[in-house]
């Protein structure tokens, strides 16, 4: 089972400005052990399929996708997401790569009322997942997911469920995301196991997200705190998650996902491997 990485677990959520080059990422992952990655931010990887797939083979990685975020609560900015799935989508089949990740944009929502969406701002939103999956796997042969997110209109059981029922979307479930609000993963990926098409692991540090709960710590500074910790540390059985998956015969992307507490011991390199050797002594 090859099990990947994203540029997301060395600090990189945007395209220019990162503390790593392009470079410096595929060398480390690759230092890491992992053979397969994602796109990251559309802009920070060449664009140049030939250049990328050189890059990519020189280190004996495959590119199993991409994460896109989107304002999803901005329903004028449909024209805008379209036509950058139109320039991503063909350089990700041009990698070999068969997936393609759609993830509403935190930072959008006013500070207080973070996934709030009214019914209009709902039907904009599901329309969007619609026009993309026909676009993406009509247009291209892709498979697109969504991914719920921490901060979003798509992050609790209930609004997931809502846009399982409203769209003919797979997610991308996320194991530290869903666990975040004390839901139980496990219990969740049983209800819904053949919506999931993409997996991203990631693990929850308790006693952070008993502060969030109780009011004492706000969910931007919860990441910094380090809510989201590495895999061998957290509350999520992840040795539980394989396992299931195992036995429902999964074949889509793992992707393991480390978000950098401020205050880590660790570097990016260091973590990532940890992370790694943990996922192969669990293997089931």
């Amino acid at each position: 089972m090859l099990i990947a990485n994203a540029p997301c677990s060395w600090g990189i959520t945007y395209p220019t400005g990162n503390a790593y080059s392009w470079q410096q990422y595929l060398d480390e992952v690759a230092a890491a052990g992992y053979r397969g990655t994602e796109l990251g931010p559309f802009g920070f990887l060449p664009g140049d399929p030939d250049l990328l797939k050189a890059e990519l083979a020189r280190r004996n990685l495959t590119m199993v996708g991409a994460t896109h975020v989107h304002t999803f609560g901005d329903s004028a900015s449909g024209p805008h997401l379209m036509q950058t799935l139109r320039d991503l989508a063909p350089l990700l089949v041009s990698l070999g790569a068969e997936h393609l990740v759609l993830m509403d944009e935190s930072n959008w929502y006013p500070k207080g009322q973070e996934g709030v969406l009214d019914a209009a701002g709902w039907n904009g939103l599901t329309q969007m997942v619609r026009d993309a999956q026909d676009l993406v796997e009509g247009g291209f042969g892709l498979k697109l997911s969504f991914h719920p997110h921490i901060g979003t209109a798509v992050e609790r059981e209930s609004q997931i469920d809502q846009l399982l029922q409203q769209t003919d979307i797979d997610l991308c479930f996320d194991t530290g995301h869903h666990a975040f609000w004390d839901q139980d993963p496990l219990a969740y990926m049983a209800r819904v196991y053949p919506r999931i098409a993409y997996m991203h692991l990631k693990n929850v540090d308790g006693a952070v997200r008993q502060r969030v709960l109780d009011g004492q710590l706000s969910v931007a500074d919860s990441y910094g705190a380090g809510v989201m910790c590495p895999l061998p540390d957290g509350v999520v059985d992840i040795q539980a998650v394989m396992r299931l998956l195992a036995e429902c015969g999964f074949t889509g992307p793992i992707v393991v996902e480390q978000d950098i507490a401020a205050d880590a011991a660790e570097t990016p390199l260091q973590l990532a491997a940890r992370n790694l050797a943990y996922m192969n002594a669990i293997a089931p």
